[in-house]
């Protein structure tokens, strides 16, 4: 069984890394703020969710699991704020037609 939770931790973790790497080059390769910011903020989003779902049989109790449970909706609220005012920054220095 140890087996099975190691290697799902594994898969979990790697998926999350590769997704934190994608919204990197997506934050550099789109050409501007609003289409950079949303590859971003769902690439982390995805990306630190299944590190932490990944985390979670390694945890030794219950209560780490929900501290990483709890981490992990704080940083989807931070993250949608905080994308949420650099979208609005950003609409607001753009000419519109």
């Amino acid at each position: 069984m140890s087996f099975l939770l190691d290697s799902f931790t594994i898969v979990a973790v790697s998926a999350g890394v590769f997704f934190f790497l994608a919204g990197t080059v997506g934050l550099l390769r789109f050409p501007d703020t609003l289409t950079r910011l949303h590859a971003l903020t769902k690439a982390d989003n995805l990306g630190f969710g299944l590190i932490v779902l990944g985390l979670l049989p390694q945890s030794p109790d219950v209560t780490s699991g929900l501290k990483l449970v709890v981490v992990w909706l704080l940083v989807q609220l931070a993250g949608a704020s905080a994308s949420q005012l650099i979208a609005q920054f950003a609409s607001r220095d753009t000419p519109h037609s």
